[in-house]
């Protein structure tokens, strides 16, 4: 089942009184979604930058507005993930800076390479996204039950809208290109860049922490690091087909729920998801502090 693609303009609060550790039971599993989301402001502007530069060769009107969606949820994520980075700096993690600057390195250096090959690499990371996605929001309840709401409602809204242009990126590759050998080169090597930026971003804060050379703090890494490879190495094993396409593979449930209960809210604000229950039902509870300002939404199609 395909969505329209809704651009939701939701202006996190991210204020310093949030801990990095926003997961007090699983600092490791914490660190490894803060390094995720330190990723985001370099990657997601490389993949709006490359799908802009294949919007003039594409005559399909649908696809077309389908890469204008993906470009304004991705420029939503980014802002998003910026505000909160530079809250986890503040909080006593400026090593972090240094690390940005090798980010931002690895794309300028990416940006030289052909439209086909950026276009490999964004179909391909896309790709890898949809087994996060199953994993994240199957498994919600061993992986954010008790952790910071903020933070938890920031991933798996970002989790959601990754739902909705799935296929966007693979498409535009297969209408410009199609190269399926290609297509595969993409799919490894953008999963594993990614995978080892976000990596560098985690050592340093665990490093800093002084539990990255710990028993506890290694293996509680590679336990994650092996759920990681679980699902997002079966997304990219079903993207080996030559027949295969996004749309084939269904989203979980709740992602339909948690899109139902957002359509039905007849407010101007955004709750939080409740982390206090073990499901993390995919409703908001209305009240207080756990609730944002919800500037105008757009919608495409």
């Amino acid at each position: 089942m395909t969505h329209a693609i809704t651009v939701r303009k939701i202006p996190f609060d991210f204020s310093n009184d949030i801990s990095p550790h926003w997961h007090p039971k699983q600092r490791e599993w914490g660190h490894m979604i803060n390094g995720a989301s330190l990723t985001m402001p370099y990657l997601e502007p490389f993949l709006n930058r490359t799908l802009r530069e294949a919007l003039g060769k594409l005559s399909d009107s649908t696809l077309h507005q389908d890469v204008e969606g993906f470009i304004r949820q991705e420029a939503q994520h980014y802002a998003n993930h910026r505000r909160y980075n530079e809250m986890l700096k503040a909080n006593g993690y400026a090593v972090l800076a240094d690390i940005e600057a090798t980010f931002a390195a690895d794309y300028a250096a990416l940006e030289k390479r052909s439209l086909e090959w950026r276009l490999a690499y964004s179909a391909g990371f896309e790709t890898m996204t949809m087994g996060i996605t199953d994993w994240l929001v199957n498994e919600r309840s061993s992986l954010f039950y008790g952790a910071n709401p903020a933070v938890t409602s920031l991933v798996l809204w970002h989790m959601v809208e990754e739902t909705e242009h799935k296929a966007v990126a693979y498409d535009v590759y297969e209408t410009l290109c199609g190269r399926y050998w290609l297509r595969i080169a993409g799919l490894v090597w953008g999963s594993l860049h990614v995978g080892f930026m976000s990596r560098r971003a985690y050592r340093a804060m665990l490093q800093q922490d002084g539990v990255w050379n710990t028993v506890k703090g290694r293996l509680g890494i590679w336990i994650m690091v092996g759920r990681f490879f679980k699902n997002a190495g079966g997304a990219m094993l079903r993207a080996l087909r030559p027949g295969y396409h996004p749309n084939q593979i269904a989203d979980p449930p709740w992602v339909d729920q948690w899109r139902l209960a957002y359509a039905a809210m007849h407010s101007d604000k955004l709750p939080l998801l409740d982390t206090s229950q073990r499901d993390i039902p995919p409703r908001f509870g209305i009240g207080g502090a756990n609730e944002w300002s919800l500037r105008k939404e757009c919608h495409l199609r």
